[in-house]
């Protein structure tokens, strides 16, 4: 990962090293504040698909063409100053069967400068983890809470309470944070506020960006563009959900190029504050 990248905005600058990019945005200097920072990443192809399918929309996976090894360095830079990373019950089904990127364990030695890191500013070497899930169908791997690391799910009213109870069992707590429909994100937040979590990393899908907009809850989306168009008839976008009124304002906080993208393309990398 030798090759360098080149500010945009808000400066135009020379080459810089990919390495340490958003570890220089300090995420954690919003940790002080009363408020929980809620932050979320996203890779999308130039026509803004984050997951395809070949087979009538089911099974949408991230396209590989666009998946690449400097992003994901960047997203991990982006996790390691969180307090709690928000993943979904979707996510852990398809951890367990070997189909999802790493995010629940920090122990890959590729990262483990990052690992440093957090031990370095007074940090528990894994993230503690808030899951999401409306029908709380999802296996419970040991890892959420090895090391004392704290789990919570979040769920509707009409949440089933067997499988509540067995989630609860293994030390988890299973809290309603909404109506029927879906769970509410600002009283997501504010549960996790209330515990003394200051800074949550979204990991998750375009259901759940959905949720943290609509209720405000969201401060900063990070964003790369991998340049390619990938087309396709079933595909997922960074949003999904309904039409959002007023619509959601942000302003560019910063924009990179990647020269050496994926299949040796550009990328960008951008990051944008809700206004």
């Amino acid at each position: 990962m030798e090759q360098h990248i080149i500010q945009l905005y808000p400066q135009p600058g020379d080459k810089q090293p990919l390495k340490g990019t958003y570890l220089a945005h300090n995420l954690r200097r919003f940790a002080g504040t009363d408020q929980a920072y809620v932050y979320a990443n996203f890779i999308a192809s130039l026509d803004n698909r984050i997951a395809i399918s070949q087979d009538g929309g089911n099974g949408m996976r991230i396209p590989q063409s666009i998946t690449n090894d400097r992003d994901w360095w960047l997203f991990q830079e982006l996790a390691c100053q969180a307090d709690i990373i928000i993943t979904s019950g979707r996510y852990l089904r398809e951890w367990a069967q070997g189909n999802a990127q790493e995010i629940l364990q920090t122990d890959d030695p590729r990262f483990a400068e990052l690992r440093d890191w957090r031990l370095a500013q007074g940090l528990p070497p894994q993230t503690d983890i808030a899951i999401i899930s409306n029908n709380l169908n999802f296996p419970v791997p040991d890892v959420l809470t090895a090391g004392g690391r704290k789990t919570f799910v979040f769920t509707t009213a009409d949440t089933k309470p067997d499988k509540a109870r067995a989630i609860e069992k293994k030390g988890i707590p299973v809290i309603v944070a909404g109506g029927q429909t879906g769970v509410n994100g600002a009283a997501m937040i504010d549960y996790l506020t209330k515990r003394g979590y200051r800074l949550i990393f979204s990991s998750a899908g375009p259901k759940i960006l959905h949720l943290l907009i609509a209720s405000r809850m969201l401060n900063r989306l990070y964003l790369t563009h991998a340049c390619q168009i990938l087309g396709g008839e079933y595909y997922a976008g960074i949003i999904e959900g309904k039409l959002l009124e007023p619509a959601a304002d942000f302003n560019l906080n910063s924009l990179y190029l990647d020269p050496a993208g994926p299949g040796g393309q550009s990328q960008l990398f951008y990051a944008f504050d809700r206004q």
